[in-house]
């Protein structure tokens, strides 16, 4: 089997919930029901790696942008990819490593490296339980909008700052924030405790759809087929998106400006987004 490198978000943006569920989902299809060979060639896993090596994985679960590897006996690495994480997949046996490799897992037929990421760790349940407590729902892992809508009707920080925050809903990046906002035609600008319950179950209900595209690619996809033109697997680059880093908004011609909310840039059409979304 050739080597391949999971795609990744340009210019190291952290990986959004679509991506990691999209990962739980190739990797228990690896591994599922094997005994795995799990090492670290960097060095800096290589004694938490002992713990689960020659153990029976189960299932990977992505909750937000965390992934848990489960394995018999109540151990489980926890990944978080952070912003220059990569896996790289590779038939078995494995080559040499390539750069810094955090952590290699050796199936039967596929193995796979992690190099850079933010965290690499063996936790019991009761430990992933409570990273779990301090995340906000997730959409695609079945998360109960109404708890982000009790944090987000309260607040008087602008929507755009709350719906990257990971205590109130969970997976959410920078690229997903943008196209949300546009396709809504809302203010990011806008105070969560001036938007309408309507205009949040809308909000619940796009991300929730975009997200569910972005599992069905393994990229994020938020132009429709009919707009691309072509089909939207084929689809690269800024050519997936209506206003992330775009310089003229689709809908009115306009410039597309940026404005940092939460430290972080947010592309958006003041024409087309003016008007504060309420029913």
């Amino acid at each position: 089997m050739p080597d391949s490198l999971s795609p990744y978000l340009p210019d190291f943006q952290m990986p959004e919930g679509h991506k990691t569920h999209h990962i739980a989902r190739e990797h228990t299809k690896m591994f599922a029901g094997q005994p795995l060979k799990v090492t670290s060639p960097q060095g800096r896993f290589r004694g938490d790696a002992k713990k689960v090596s020659g153990k029976v994985f189960d299932r990977c679960d992505a909750i937000g942008n965390h992934l848990f590897y489960r394995f018999e006996g109540d151990r489980m690495i926890h990944v978080h990819l952070g912003r220059y994480g990569k896996y790289r997949t590779h038939g078995t046996p494995p080559p040499s490593p390539i750069g810094l490799v955090r952590m290699r897992i050796v199936g039967d037929l596929q193995s796979i490296d992690l190099n850079g990421p933010t965290t690499c760790r063996v936790v019991d349940g009761q430990t992933m339980a409570n990273v779990i407590a301090k995340l906000g729902p997730d959409p695609l892992g079945g998360g109960k909008k109404s708890d982000a809508w009790n944090r987000i009707r309260t607040s008087t920080k602008p929507i755009g700052a709350l719906i990257l925050d990971q205590s109130i809903i969970a997976g959410v990046g920078n690229i997903f924030r943008a196209e949300l906002f546009f396709e809504l035609g809302m203010d990011p600008r806008l105070p969560g405790n001036e938007i309408h319950k309507a205009a949040f179950d809308s909000l619940w209900r796009t991300l929730l759809k975009m997200m569910r595209t972005g599992l069905k690619y393994g990229k994020i996809i938020t132009v429709t087929r009919r707009e691309a033109g072509v089909p939207l697997a084929t689809l690269e680059g800024g050519e997936r998106f209506r206003i992330y880093k775009k310089d003229t908004c689709p809908r009115c011609q306009c410039p597309v400006e940026s404005i940092e909310i939460a430290a972080r840039k947010l592309y958006w059409c003041p024409a087309c987004q003016a008007t504060p979304s309420r029913p």
